[in-house]
């Protein structure tokens, strides 16, 4: 009787675990910082996960067991690759990882289901960004307008994407990660529609995520993207006259930064037009913007999709 109901108290344990589908999206080129990302998967507590490496135009190899690979043949780009990702998986929760990010605690997931449980409006959780070996963290990691201190939580509308933990039924409303994007921009249109389900998205200062500090703005192609978004993310979500006033209002703030380095301005002017003269929706997206009662719910939580 006692083994029967030892057994029964470890089954009941197991079915009250949180359970996370884990996307992580590689080109197969940071073999090291992969691994170390897998470790700290593997050391989770309280959770059961299901695994899945994409390989974005690469074949997952090494993988620890248990994890599945997905290979990609072509290079999808950072959104339609974690979005390829999702159905490989399963789990009430989802979590994307970047290649070079880690959970330095062990029992970071199961924080994040608490938080989401006690917390139902909750859709959408970014954790503290960390680098132990640079403690200045930049202040883009903060994704808020009055950035504080990266400890405190608050409401948010935007995400940097190395660490995301979200409800899978609220993924599945927003339709996904904007596959169009290829690279830039994607955490704040994946955000604005986690608010237009009528959930929140969280930054949880009190949880912690790694990634090393890397400067994106050492290529060309970054401006690019980053203007090329900021059109399509206006011309995809907002009515007018606030797509006008978005797009307007990010360009002025564009020219105050590059005073001192006007030879960004060239790509981010040749990446600003594309905004306007390409189509901004992937084949098969559907075509909606957010509701007005969601622009109205983001200004009184904070921020109004002008700025």
């Amino acid at each position: 009787m006692a083994d029967t109901a030892e057994s029964t108290t470890a089954e009941g344990a197991s079915r009250t675990k949180a359970t996370f589908g884990v996307v992580i999206l590689t080109q197969g080129t940071r073999p090291e910082d992969l691994q170390r990302g897998f470790r700290s998967l593997q050391a989770q507590r309280g959770v059961e996960l299901d695994v899945v490496v994409v390989g974005n135009g690469w074949r997952p190899e090494g993988l620890p067991d248990g994890f599945k690979a997905l290979h990609l043949e072509e290079n999808l780009g950072i959104p339609a690759g974690r979005n390829a990702g999702v159905p490989a998986v399963s789990g009430e929760f989802l979590f994307f990882l970047d290649d070079d990010a880690w959970l330095p605690e062990e029992d970071f997931l199961a924080s994040c289901a608490r938080l989401f449980r006690e917390h139902p409006d909750i859709g959408m959780i970014q954790p503290r960004i960390e680098d132990p070996a640079d403690p200045d963290a930049p202040q883009r990691w903060i994704p808020r307008l009055r950035k504080g201190d990266n400890h405190d939580s608050s409401n948010v509308f935007s995400v940097v994407e190395m660490a995301i933990a979200m409800r899978r039924d609220v993924f599945e409303k927003t339709g996904g990660w904007p596959s169009s994007f290829w690279y830039a921009h994607e955490g704040i249109e994946f955000a604005w529609r986690v608010w237009d389900t009528g959930f929140r998205t969280w930054y949880a200062g009190g949880l912690r995520a790694g990634h090393p500090v890397i400067d994106p703005r050492r290529h060309e192609e970054f401006f690019r993207l980053n203007a090329r978004n900021r059109v399509w993310l206006a011309r995809r979500n907002l009515h007018w006259p606030f797509s006008w006033a978005y797009v307007g209002s990010w360009t002025l703030v564009q020219l105050a930064r590059s005073r001192r380095h006007p030879q960004q301005l060239k790509p981010w002017f040749a990446g600003w037009r594309s905004g306007w003269t390409q189509d901004p929706w992937a084949p098969g997206e559907a075509r909606r913007k957010l509701k007005w009662s969601t622009i109205v719910r983001m200004g009184a939580a904070g921020r109004w999709p002008v700025v």
